[in-house]
């Protein structure tokens, strides 16, 4: 296939998944080797569609979708499209996929001239090297020495720091001491669902949203009473209000024909019978019966 219809090809794939899915991953996948993306396909079997191609077709594609002001939620992917990125199209739970992400990171050695991820500390003790390997330690000023025919790091030695080149000797060292430094994996850079969002937004949960609603909705309630501009979320709180109002007012006046009223004469022309009546009076009827007992002593 020649590089002209491999485009056509890629353009055809990208606009069907556009409209075939709802929601995406945009994914950085530096680092990531080919069988990785390989057993990531195979695990996003029935879930989701991976897709990658170059930045430039991606924002040439969805240019020419846009061209006519339609789809503005895909119009909002061509300027996040830098570096190596890629789609993880879904019209699943986004968190299932996360999970996939987050499954398949991998352990990685530290090549020279990479920029290192995180720092990487080589702990002191037996390294189970032979006395021949000491110059790879030597080129790193690391202090060794020998202990029962293997080399031994006397202290703790950081040899990589984070945000700074590995260098050619640093990766010689680690790859003799078989340590994997690194880790490397799809990494979610945006979360495409109607518009490009940063990924902090897959940490809302539920009842998050559920709090912030309903604290939202107290507030609105709120200035709603006080303004009396009333709204969905204020209604309760004003029937509420118009009945305890209407209740006192029915008793004050001595009209007594529905139930909220009768209730409170009855409770102002005796508290104690009504609390009795209630089921509060159980206290009074055990001080009686203690009375009792005491005239029988008597």
């Amino acid at each position: 296939m020649v590089a002209k219809e491999k485009k056509v090809a890629y353009f055809t794939h990208l606009t069907e998944c556009l409209n075939k899915y709802q929601r995406a991953f945009i994914v950085h996948a530096d680092f990531v080797g080919s069988k990785q993306i390989s057993d990531i396909r195979i695990a996003l079997r029935g879930k989701a569609e991976l897709v990658f191609g170059k930045n430039t077709m991606v924002r040439r594609c969805i240019r020419d979708l846009t061209s006519d002001g339609s789809h503005p939620e895909w119009a909002a992917i061509v300027p996040v499209m830098k570096g190596n990125l890629g789609f993880m199209f879904t019209n699943g739970d986004l968190g299932e996929l996360q999970t996939v992400v987050d499954e398949y990171v991998k352990p990685a050695a530290a090549k020279a001239g990479v920029i290192a991820p995180c720092e990487c500390i080589v702990p002191k003790g037996a390294t189970g090297l032979d006395p021949a390997q000491t110059s790879f330690f030597q080129a790193l000023n690391i202090a060794t020495k020998i202990n029962k025919g293997s080399i031994e790091i006397i202290n703790d030695c950081k040899v990589l720091f984070e945000g700074v080149k590995v260098g050619t000797s640093e990766a010689a060292l680690l790859t003799k001491m078989g340590i994997k430094p690194f880790k490397y994996g799809l990494t979610v850079s945006f979360v495409w669902d109607g518009g490009v969002f940063d990924p902090s937004v897959m940490r809302i949960s539920e009842e998050t949203l559920m709090g912030k609603f309903m604290a939202a909705t107290g507030n609105v309630a709120a200035v709603c009473l006080a303004t009396g501009f009333h709204t969905q979320a204020s209604y309760p709180h004003v029937m509420m209000n118009a009945i305890m109002n209407a209740t006192a007012v029915a008793a004050e006046a001595g009209y007594t024909e529905f139930d909220a009223a009768a209730k409170v004469a009855d409770f102002i022309k005796d508290p104690a019978a009504y609390a009795a009546k209630c089921g509060g009076g159980g206290g009074g009827g055990g001080g009686g019966g203690g009375g009792g007992g005491g005239g029988g002593g008597g």
